[in-house]
């Protein structure tokens, strides 16, 4: 998953130490498990084998899978498991980023897109109908892991901790008296700060194209791909999300940075407890909000 994974507990809380070094532990039994860039993963072994037969994956790992898929329908197809190749022709797979061509975008497009993929439910197998289809959990991955780890410390009685996966993927459980604070500071306005939020049970992801970006003839290409185009997301230069969970909080983060404004507007309107703010291009002063969660509170500066 590329970052670090930390958990903070209260100073009062110091009995709870061993219960965060068992949920650090769960987030590189994960790694293993559902990195691209590890052939002994279980992902992997699906990259490798569904294009030519139906491939058992664990019950988790489906379940992660169906959950990707509805959130791909939810966002009509802003977020996507299959925009690999997309990432492999643009360079940004191993930060060798380039400007493909149209016909080398147009190529790629045809392994792109979840009705590829069939997930069958009775017999928890996967099934790519198409060679060069490939799943990445990448923008859904760590948000997942901050959900198991937080699930586990719960189970061993912690009632506040701050969990984060990197700067772009935070959980907070319960609070620190008066919420967690939480600064929102995407990498592309230079460490600027979009926001200051107070967390309480809720999980906030931020997605910009500030980590990874390519320059061509003076033009900014970002690392952010629309799935159903293959050209990089515009518009939007960051997008935060704030739900009741970390996976979802993540995946979304990614679609609306794809999408914009009109997908937050109808995600939030759909549900209720989801909070958007983005900065937009061409206004990069002001921060755009929708929506609210009640686990979040924006506090003013």
């Amino acid at each position: 998953m590329a970052c670090r994974f930390e958990v903070v507990l209260p100073g009062e809380d110091a009995r709870h130490v061993s219960a965060a070094r068992a949920a650090l532990d769960i987030a590189d039994r994960l790694e293993a498990q559902l990195s691209v860039f590890r052939e002994t993963s279980e992902l992997s072994g699906v990259n490798r084998c569904a294009a030519d037969q139906p491939t058992e994956v664990s019950r988790p790992l489906f379940a992660l899978l169906q959950r990707a898929a509805r959130i791909h329908a939810e966002t009509g197809g802003a977020f996507d498991i299959t925009s690999t190749p997309l990432s492999r022709c643009w360079g940004f797979l191993h930060r060798e980023g380039r400007l493909p061509d149209s016909q080398a975008i147009a190529d790629a497009l045809t392994h792109v897109g979840m009705k590829l993929v069939t997930l069958d439910a009775p017999s928890k197998t996967v099934r790519f109908h198409a060679p060069g289809v490939e799943l990445n959990l990448g923008a859904i991955g760590k948000g997942y892991a901050l959900d198991v780890m937080a699930k586990r410390l719960r189970r061993a009685g912690v009632q506040h901790a701050l969990l984060s996966a990197g700067a772009s993927s935070i959980l907070a459980i319960g609070d620190d008296g008066a919420g967690w604070p939480v600064h929102i500071r995407p990498r592309l306005l230079d460490g600027a700060r979009v926001a200051r939020l107070r967390l309480r049970d809720a999980a906030i992801a931020t997605s910009g194209a500030g980590e990874q970006f390519v320059v061509v003839d003076g033009q900014r290409y970002g690392h952010v791909l629309d799935p159903r185009t293959g050209w990089p997301a515009s518009g939007v230069v960051s997008a935060t999300v704030v739900t009741r969970d970390a996976a979802l909080a993540d995946a979304l983060s990614t679609a609306i940075l794809v999408e914009g404004p009109a997908l937050a507007e109808q995600y939030c309107e759909r549900h209720p407890d989801t909070l958007v703010l983005m900065t937009l291009d061409g206004d990069p002063e002001r921060t755009s909000v929708v929506g609210r969660c009640r686990g979040a509170l924006i506090e003013k500066d």
